[in-house]
């Protein structure tokens, strides 16, 4: 005989009941719903529907141009998390694969934003001849340039400093790879990688302006966005508008930190390798409310059970070869084969480079490119000190104290967010009234967006610094430069050399828009490798355009393989947490 007690009758009757909080989150996802078909609608219109409704400067129109361009930053931020998850496995895992794939990284890191579009828009445009969705392709394409090269990094690095205990542990559980790397590998990089994403979304506003009004040659399409908005504030010198922009700006800064990177945080927080429990949390509001909802638990569960029931899948690659070609194919004869097959490759293109190059270019014009390229090299290379020395110790004071980094996120990302074309009308009128030297007053501008590469690495170091080390600290005493030696800087130290990878390659990118800088019609160019890009881009000289990118890849390959790889390969043998 089974008995119902009343109260526990009423407890399951009000589990199906909506409340407030159903509310709320019905509320948030059908209201995303409605904005996303909103903006989705005019991808598929015809092209010349851009000339019928061309950029205005009314301040009304600025939520329609924030919602194109958040589509657009959210669509290429996605495309980058695939990319990285797939491309950062195969570069750690695959011996032979990284030897390809990270110098790869490091000229496509290189490449900058305009050089991608003056050879991809044409392309993306011949997909969808006639049809905004063409040109919306390649401006997700340029955004997705400036914000996968950066998480990639980040997540390459976390594979590649797993402790050791946790990878045994997951192999005497004989876990496949499949369960190895969502169960283990993933959640160890995703503080890491949650922090690098939310640099990345804000790194993409930095190039919003170059993606939105694309101008290559003679072919000039401005998309409707907070991008174009600001460039034609720019032109048409309204200071008035460019503040209406930098308020929109910021405005849905604090709108996606609130619904997707504050969850992010709180989440991942989970995921630090410790054996003591940290003092504070990070919270959300939104994931609270969710916790707290009752019928959209109900509808959700049926997406949890499946999603959950993926990592516990033992999918495996089976053994296609004889183990006797598998046993050759990792010997040393296969690796100088494969070698030499990618130098053999290398020198193929390098030739097809140099062959494009000498049809309109003397050597004399190849020399005078490498000494732009080495007074860029000179001013990345004090920038990039000056920016660690300032924020290596703020990203530290920042990421050990949880309650403060709460408070100091969305402020972060509105700083990183901030596009430096904003800056340089400011820039330009003061350099011409105090009759400054372009040179040298124009330099701070290239690491204005890049900076926070460095900041934003450091504090998802120390925000992942397992508790039970500070614990061990501070019942030493161990305090002073003696701590930071010894403790806090080999603790952060890989998480700063991928921020720092990033910062410099980014700074060589940001030197196209940081050494020519416009008011109006006043003009200021710096001498340096990124304005001899502009120059080319903006008179669509092609030849010029190929040089100047090959020369900025060269600097930045050789940058990285004497610098950062070094210490990269420090970082992961003797930084470990083991």
């Amino acid at each position: 005989m089974t008995m119902h007690h009343p109260a526990l009758e009423a407890g399951r009757r009000q589990r199906y009941v909506p409340n407030l909080w159903d509310a709320l989150a019905f509320g948030l996802v059908f209201g995303g719903l409605i904005l996303l078909i909103q903006g989705g609608r005019d991808t598929l219109a015809p092209l010349t529907s851009l000339d019928h409704a061309p950029i205005s400067l009314d301040p009304a129109m600025l939520p329609e141009y924030a919602l194109r361009t958040t589509m657009r930053m959210l669509a290429a931020i996605v495309a980058s998390l695939v990319f990285t998850l797939a491309y950062g496995a195969l570069a750690a895992k695959s011996r032979r694969a990284e030897m390809v794939l990270i110098p790869l990284l490091d000229i496509l890191q290189s490449v900058p934003v305009l050089g991608f579009l003056s050879f991809t828009v044409v392309g993306f445009m011949a997909l969808f001849p006639g049809q905004v969705l063409g040109v919306e392709l390649a401006a997700i394409f340029a955004i997705f340039t400036s914000q996968a090269w950066n998480m990639t990094f980040s997540f390459y690095q976390s594979l590649k400093t797993v402790p050791g205990d946790l990878d045994e542990a997951s192999r005497s559980f004989r876990l496949t790879s499949w369960q190895r790397f969502w169960r283990l590998e993933v959640p160890f990089s995703m503080p890491g990688l949650v922090w690098n994403t939310m640099m990345s979304m804000s790194g993409g506003w930095f190039f919003v302006v170059a993606s939105e009004a694309i101008s290559v040659g003679n072919t000039t399409i401005t998309l409707p966005g907070i991008g174009s908005y600001v460039a034609l504030a720019i032109q048409q010198q309204n200071l008035a508008a460019v503040a209406w922009a930098v308020g929109a700006m910021l405005a849905v800064i604090l709108i996606y930190d609130q619904l997707l990177f504050r969850p992010l945080v709180a989440w991942g927080d989970k995921f630090r390798v410790e054996q003591s429990a940290s003092g504070t949390a990070p919270r959300s509001w939104l994931l609270v409310a969710v916790r707290r909802t009752r019928v959209f638990q109900i509808i959700m569960q049926p997406f949890r059970a499946v999603l959950g029931s993926l990592p516990r899948q033992r999918f495996a690659i089976p053994a296609a070869m004889p183990k006797k070609v598998d046993t050759w194919l990792s010997g040393v004869w296969a690796d100088r084969i494969w070698i030499a097959l990618v130098l053999a490759a290398s020198a193929y293109m390098l030739w097809l480079i140099i062959g494009f190059i000498a049809t309109e270019l003397a050597w004399a014009e190849v020399a005078k490119v490498f000494g732009l390229g080495v007074i860029t090299m000179l001013r990345v290379i004090v920038l990039m000190a000056l920016a660690s020395v300032i924020w290596v110790p703020i990203g530290v004071w920042i990421g050990l104290r949880p309650r403060i980094a709460e408070r100091v996120q969305p402020l972060a990302q509105f700083l990183a967010a901030f596009p430096a074309n904003i800056v340089f009308p400011f820039a330009v009128v003061a350099i011409v009234r105090l009759g400054l030297n372009p040179d040298v007053w124009l330099s701070p501008l290239m690491v204005l967006g890049t900076q926070w590469y460095i900041l934003f690495n450091v504090i998802a170091g120390a925000s992942a610094f397992p508790n039970d080390l500070k614990e061990a600290a501070a019942t030493f005493r161990i305090r002073g430069w003696y701590w930071w030696r010894k403790v806090i800087l080999p603790g952060i130290f890989p998480y700063y050399v991928t921020g720092a990878i990033t910062a410099s390659g980014g700074s060589w990118n940001a030197s196209i828009v940081a050494e020519v800088a416009s008011w109006g019609s006043t003009t200021l160019r710096a001498h340096g490798l990124g304005a001899y890009i502009a120059g080319a881009t903006e008179a669509g000289d092609y030849p010029r355009i190929v040089l100047g990118i090959a020369v900025m890849s060269i600097f930045v390959i050789m940058f990285n393989r004497l610098l950062w790889r070094p210490l990269y390969t420090f970082a992961a043998r003797r930084l470990r947490l083991d």
